[in-house]
C-alpha cells in the first residue's frame, strides 16, 4: 500500500481539540486518518511545531517551505511525491489514493419511519 505523509503547520496538537477554539477540518481529518488506518493504509503527520528536523530532512518539503513559506501548509506526500497543498485530503481522495473503497452509508431499513407512515 502507499505511503502517505503529512506535513501540518505549527498546531498545538494535530487532532484540533486543544485550545478554545476546535478546528473541525482537523478533527475530521483525524477521524479519516484513523479510518485509513484501520483499513491498513500507512499515514504519517508531522507537526512543524514539534517535529522541524523532519521537515528539514525532507528536501521535497524544504524546498516547498523555501518557496512557499509555513503559511503554505499542509503538504501532503503521496510515496514521496507533492500529492496535495495548502488544505487537508479528504476521505474520498485518501481512499482513491490508496485503493480503499469507501461504501456509501446505506438508510437503515425498518424503524418506525420505513414505509408510508412516519413517527
Amino acid at each position: 500500500m502507499k505511503a502517505i505523509q503529512i506535513f501540518d503547520p505549527a498546531l498545538c496538537c494535530s487532532t484540533g481539540v486543544c485550545g478554545v477554539e476546535v478546528d473541525q477540518t482537523l478533527v475530521q481529518l483525524s477521524a479519516d486518518v484513523d479510518w485509513a488506518r484501520q483499513k491498513g493504509a500507512r499515514i504519517e503527520r508531522f507537526n512543524l511545531a514539534q517535529q522541524p528536523m523532519d521537515f528539514a530532512g525532507n528536501a521535497v518539503v524544504r524546498g516547498y517551505l523555501e518557496r512557499s513559506g509555513p503559511e503554505a501548509l499542509p503538504l501532503v506526500l503521496l510515496d514521496g511525491e507533492v500529492a496535495l497543498a495548502g488544505r487537508y485530503p479528504t476521505r474520498a481522495e485518501l481512499s482513491r489514493w490508496l485503493g480503499i473503497s469507501v461504501l456509501p452509508v446505506q438508510p437503515a431499513s425498518g424503524g418506525c419511519c420505513s414505509g408510508s407512515t412516519c413517527c
